[in-house]
């Protein structure tokens, strides 16, 4: 039943628009920055505290949503972002193609942080690009592996860290401490879905005429030398798997961080978009299989209960 869930969330996801207000994680999100505002500290207690007080009542809230195909379907569909992120990285494409490069960088915010003011259409691609990769993870693979997993509170539970980890996991004078404890609860929760997203990619190479063999390669190459432990597998691999090379100068609100590169070949052009996001819906497709698969196995946790289900964008 838990497979037969997931299997139906995904479906939901693909064809039901998430709607523009009321939506499930963004309630939690305002509701996060409630808490926020009452706990805050400059201090990694208050930033635990924080992390603790907003992500035990969505578990606790997913324990008591009851068991069944239901429940997991709109729980899946609540914390699934695949179909959303392909749309929206191709209404990036459709404006660099038709040289609205202004329209482009507005589009670009709603997918990463980094400052578009000054960006040409090569870079915003490779910022698209980069963004599909990492979000592949975190809002397609990181839900259906810790739904799999643990049902409807674990679909939710990650969610909310990854949420939590968008809102305030950054390395700057507000939260390098407060935001420590979501940063590393995101680390420890997308570390295996990270890597998941990445073997699927070196697999799913072939979709946009790469090579499993060079993929597998870059990524492992590649991988680690990503300053996020997660980001940079997906990353890597897909960079593999377009041929292409990702990586170079971010700016995040006038700050400059230099990435390493990742991959080989030309950098990422505008053409590359589409081709990304049509690896992304390959390899979420895969993941759907690996997850539901998962459940539906003997031994899987599912299976233990009894054959019973008991069930946000990372910015770049």
């Amino acid at each position: 039943m838990r497979s037969l869930g997931l299997l139906a969330g995904f479906l939901l996801d693909t064809v039901v628009p998430d709607p523009r207000q009321g939506h499930p994680v963004a309630l939690f999100g305002t509701a996060a920055r409630r808490w926020e505002r009452l706990v805050y500290r400059d201090s990694t207690a208050a930033g635990a505290l924080f992390t603790a007080g907003a992500v035990l009542p969505v578990v606790g809230g997913g324990l008591l949503a009851g068991r069944g195909v239901v429940p997991t379907a709109v729980t899946t569909w609540a914390t699934l972002g695949g179909a959303m992120l392909g749309r929206e990285a191709e209404r990036v494409a459709d404006a660099l193609e038709a040289g609205d490069l202004e329209s482009a960088r507005a589009l670009l915010s709603g997918l990463c942080g980094r400052d578009p003011s000054e960006l040409d259409g090569d870079a915003i691609a490779r910022a698209v690009v980069e963004s599909v990769a990492e979000n592949t993870s975190d809002a397609v693979v990181g839900p259906l592996v810790w739904g799999a997993l643990a049902g409807v509170p674990g679909l939710a539970g990650f969610r909310a860290v990854n949420t939590l980890d968008a809102m305030v996991g950054h390395r700057n004078a507000r939260y390098a401490r407060f935001g420590a404890a979501s940063a590393r609860l995101d680390d420890l929760a997308g570390w295996g879905p990270a890597r998941l997203t990445a073997l699927l990619t070196v697999l799913a190479a072939p979709v946009v005429g790469g090579d499993v063999e060079h993929a597998w390669r870059v990524w492992r190459r590649d991988g680690d030398a990503h300053p996020s432990p997660n980001a940079g597998q997906c990353e890597a691999a897909f960079a593999g798997a377009l041929g292409r090379t990702l990586g170079g100068v971010n700016v995040y609100s006038g700050h400059e961080e230099r990435r390493p590169l990742l991959g080989d070949g030309p950098s990422a052009g505008v053409a590359d978009i589409r081709r990304a996001v049509r690896l992304a819906r390959a390899v979420n497709v895969l993941a759907l299989l690996v997850s539901a698969g998962a459940a539906a196995l003997p031994g899987s946790p599912a299976r233990a209960a009894g054959g019973v289900t008991r069930r946000g964008c990372a910015r770049s």
